[in-house]
């Protein structure tokens, strides 16, 4: 198998063996970012009884040669879809931490078989703390592995 001079870029060519593939780490990102649902998450009563809103960004690590292949959505993920059930998660039941409302997120991310990690960013601008802030955020970083 011929092999790219070296410094140049590595070829995308037909002499790229599977295993030299296979090998390779997924590097590919997919992001959503801003996404903003009301939910009831949170220690405090009042939290629970009159909600705030939430933030969510997503960076999902996925190979999206298959779908670059074959210009096919079931090749890679339907983002749409799954905004839709991040959105079920965070209107959903509530919890106290944003830690376990990450997790749920991180959770519903992985059941989509093209992706092998996410990073889940729960933000909570509202959070109450008696003091001017910007922002409160918590980000995890889940795999398969």
């Amino acid at each position: 198998m011929t092999r790219p001079p070296s410094g140049s870029a590595p070829s995308s060519s037909p002499l790229t063996s599977p295993v030299e593939t296979a090998r390779r780490p997924v590097a590919d990102r997919l992001a959503v970012r801003g996404l903003r649902f009301r939910g009831h998450h949170g220690v405090l009563e009042h939290e629970k009884r009159d909600g705030q809103d939430f933030l969510v960004d997503l960076e999902l690590r996925l190979d999206t040669r298959p779908a670059a292949q074959t210009d096919d959505l079931q090749d890679t993920v339907d983002y749409g879809s799954l905004v839709d059930q991040v959105r079920a998660v965070v209107e959903g039941d509530p919890v106290d931490l944003i830690e376990t409302l990450a997790q749920r997120i991180a959770d519903v991310c992985l059941t989509r078989s093209a992706v092998v990690e996410v990073d889940v960013t729960v933000h909570k601008p509202h959070a109450p703390i008696q003091a001017t802030f910007d922002d409160v955020a918590l980000t995890i970083n889940r795999s398969l592995e």
